[in-house]
């Protein structure tokens, strides 16, 4: 009778395990294509640079990011559950991703306690709240070819559909959906070690480095409103961007960083239209301040395609110094603009065939942009066209 009561005290606990497993999901986008991009080689001052730039080959997650990712959660009781993200970058043309090159390639890894009525608090690599904001508003949803991603991240602002907006060491909560509003804020450690030391003459602080950020958004219906904050606090050396083609000509002196943006859309059925602007304000040295506009539409077209249709601008405005008593205007015053059409076409509820062409016209007083690294330069025009396959998984 004993060993009954013992073997149904065991079953129990181990149905009781079984019922508090994590729920785990696999995921993943597989996307590669094709991609051939050409321009003018740029100008040195005024003189222009014989030849072209040109790149033509296979490329991954030119719709969307290649991935592989795994998501769970566990029932805790009262409503409370333990929550999780693993996702990693994978390069689906070539022999790297995941953990081949010295790293993880994480897009983003955490974990959490969420809970229906009070919302979610997460620590690790995380989406900050510009990242969401600006692919919900964009024309080609985030692609790393369309013009609100190439350009916000070369010239390296933080509120981007990319990499510079999934910030590392970072702690987040997000709302419950409040009648379609969700709120976001995020704080990223900059984890700078103050042992007495200095940085431009100032002291160095715990918080140099560090990050944070606040975005609300609303979405009732067709429409849909984003608002977004970020702030790079005391910025160093180490945390810069280089500006494509003018590498090496900006400095930080434990200065803010301060960005700002809003965009919206309106789904009308037979036309999506949408539109953002956002800023940066530089207080550091390198002062790269600038401001990025974009509009944009996605048109539905037989059944099952769509027609995507975008145009930007980001305009320099760093301002000018004395140089030997002579008033100059610094390297970057003046835009990039580029203008994109895409096509998609959706073969099932998980893959889709896309092609695409985009133009950018870079001022000699701008920046070397382009969707192709290397292929962009200041004072010239580029051209890029594209095909692909998007599955999902």
């Amino acid at each position: 009778m004993q060993k009954k009561l013992i073997a149904l005290a065991v079953a129990s606990l181990a149905s009781g395990a079984a019922f508090a497993q994590t729920n785990v999901t696999m995921y993943g986008v597989a996307d590669v294509g094709y991609m051939y991009s050409t321009g003018d080689a740029g100008r040195v001052g005024n003189v222009p640079i014989p030849g072209t730039n040109t790149f033509s080959g296979i490329q991954s997650g030119l719709l969307a990011g290649s991935r592989l990712g795994f998501r769970g959660e566990e029932t805790l009781g009262n409503g409370l559950k333990a929550v999780f993200t693993l996702e990693y970058a994978l390069n689906l043309d070539n022999n790297s991703g995941v953990g081949n090159t010295g790293g993880l390639n994480a897009r983003q890894q955490y974990v959490g306690l969420s809970h229906a009525g009070w919302g979610t608090i997460a620590l690790g690599r995380q989406y900050a709240p510009g990242y969401l904001a600006t692919v919900n508003n964009d024309p080609f949803g985030g692609a790393i070819f369309e013009p609100q991603s190439f350009l916000t991240t070369q010239a390296g602002n933080s509120i981007t559909p990319n990499t510079l907006a999934r910030w590392d060491n970072a702690i987040t909560y997000t709302s419950p959906n409040w009648g379609g509003f969700t709120g976001k804020a995020i704080y990223s450690f900059g984890e700078t070690s103050a042992a007495g030391g200095t940085f431009n003459d100032k002291l160095t602080d715990v918080s140099d480095n560090g990050k944070w950020g606040l975005g609300a958004n609303f979405a009732t219906g067709p429409f849909n409103l984003d608002v977004v904050y970020h702030q790079r606090q005391s910025v160093t050396n180490g945390s810069l961007i280089s500006v494509p083609g003018l590498t090496g000509l900006f400095t930080a002196n434990g200065k803010a960083v301060e960005e700002a943006y809003i965009g919206g859309s309106f789904d009308l059925k037979f036309v999506k239209l949408m539109a953002s602007w956002q800023g940066q304000n530089d207080k550091n040295a390198a002062n790269l301040d600038n401001q990025f506009w974009q509009i944009g539409a996605v048109i539905p077209v037989l059944g099952s395609s769509n027609i995507h249709l975008g145009y930007s601008e980001l305009y320099w405005d760093q301002g000018s110094q004395w140089v030997r008593g002579v008033k100059v205007k610094r390297p970057l015053n003046d835009d990039s603009q580029a203008a994109a059409l895409g096509w998609t076409t959706a073969l099932s509820k998980r893959t889709t065939l896309y092609a695409g062409y985009v133009w950018v016209k870079n001022d000699k007083r701008s920046y070397a942009a382009g969707p192709v690294a290397g292929v962009g330069a200041r004072g010239e025009d580029n051209n890029t066209f594209l095909a692909g396959i998007n599955h999902k998984f």
